[in-house]
């Protein structure tokens, strides 16, 4: 059996959060069901923010229980701090992610404290979520900026783990590292993950890179051999951060699945099934930019017409 590797799809968190158009509940909806249908086994759905800072995400509440209520899918939101993990919390997600930046300068262009600060307040997070009746949802903890900031420029690696350590500490079921602005690089990334993961074992630890210079699958195969198996992809390379001056797009859903698949790893995700919903996505979103070279060149040959011959 080959070893697996889980892939979220961040798209209609990450990957609307800086387009004009907004999005319907109901588009919203049809993305998750066709998700699911490709294989995409979790989705961050929806990012409990201020709808006056973000009017995409107006629909939260509404959109997260719809998600849940599909039962198709492990459903995920982004959370920012205690207000919003509140909201989150009342919708019975699988999944919360409370994100916080590495980046000192960033944290405070982002929400507006401290990181010590937000450290505090996912203690609290975790506290709420304990104490929630029934079923309760797994706690990322998301550092962003890890591997270096627009704003700040250089981010302390030793910071990074001592972050990680804390979040682990605290109560986090996850750690996810994230490359916000594309700044990370193979050799840093090979680094880093291995002491990330040696200091919060045995929590899985999860990557979530941007491909903003062009590294971003190259990221995805130093993680890989660093001992990561799972990660934050859009679908068509969607997204970018408000709050991070020149930040572009995730790196490629349908690409990542093929590099993974291509590095041994099985992903159960339908590469051609996700290329038809970009087609969809595509003409909601006329002035978004997409990117991937699957969707553009297609499966290789011995992929699609020789797979029997292999």
């Amino acid at each position: 059996m080959r070893d697996v590797a889980h892939l979220r799809d961040v798209g209609p968190r990450d990957g609307l959060q800086m387009v004009k158009t907004i999005l319907t509940t109901d588009q919203k909806t049809e993305w998750f069901a066709a998700a699911a249908s490709a294989g995409i086994g979790e989705i961050e759905v929806t990012s409990f923010v201020p709808p006056k800072l973000l009017p995409q995400f107006a629909d939260a509440e509404e959109v997260a229980r719809r998600a849940v209520g599909m039962r198709t899918f492990k459903a995920a939101a982004l959370v920012p701090n205690r207000r919003g993990a509140k909201r989150a919390l009342a919708c019975g997600l699988d999944t919360i992610n409370f994100v916080l930046s590495a980046s000192e300068a960033h944290n405070k262009a982002n929400v507006g404290r401290t990181t010590d600060s937000s450290l505090r307040d996912f203690s609290d997070v975790v506290e709420a979520r304990n104490l929630k009746a029934g079923t309760k949802p797994t706690l990322g903890g998301c550092i962003a900026t890890a591997f270096g900031c627009t704003i700040q420029g250089a981010v302390d690696e030793a910071r990074v783990v001592e972050i990680a350590a804390r979040l682990a500490e605290l109560g986090a079921d996850e750690i996810v590292v994230a490359d916000t602005v594309g700044y990370g690089d193979p050799g840093q990334v090979k680094r880093l993950l291995r002491s990330v993961i040696g200091a919060v074992a045995p929590l899985p630890v999860a990557c979530h890179f941007h491909d903003t210079r062009g590294l971003g699958l190259a990221n995805v195969t130093a993680a890989v051999e660093a001992g990561v198996r799972a990660f934050d992809a859009s679908i068509g390379g969607l997204g970018g951060c408000p709050f991070a001056p020149g930040a572009s797009g995730n790196i490629n859903l349908e690409d990542t699945a093929f590099l993974l698949n291509r590095l041994g790893l099985e992903t159960g995700i339908d590469i051609a099934g996700v290329i038809a919903l970009r087609r969809k996505i595509e003409g909601w979103l006329p002035e978004a930019e997409f990117a991937g070279a699957i969707a553009r060149a297609g499966m290789p040959r011995t992929d699609v017409e020789f797979a029997d011959a292999r």
